[in-house]
């Protein structure tokens, strides 16, 4: 068994090593917008944190500590029983 080339056309080698390129750069592509589409699109409690997210909040609890206080400070404003500023128009 040989070189490749000598089994198949030329054309057909120039071909395929001219499509390789962008169908690598494709895949990844759509893998990253697959991935990012998924993590968007996740369950969220109204806290904004992920519903299934029990493991990873463990690990990323610190990071996402102020944020989460931030999201608690305003929702605690509409949970006193005052009505936002846009509820009376």
């Amino acid at each position: 068994m040989g070189d490749l080339s000598s089994m198949v056309p030329a054309g057909l080698v120039d071909v395929l090593s001219a499509l390789i390129p962008p169908v690598v750069v494709a895949t990844v592509f759509c893998a990253f917008v697959i991935k990012l589409l998924r993590r968007e699109m996740a369950p969220r409690r109204m806290d904004g944190s992920l519903v299934s997210g029990d493991s990873a909040e463990s690990a990323g609890a610190d990071a996402s500590a102020a944020s989460v206080t931030g999201a608690a400070d305003d929702a605690s404003i509409t949970r006193s029983g005052e009505r936002a500023e846009s509820d009376g128009r």
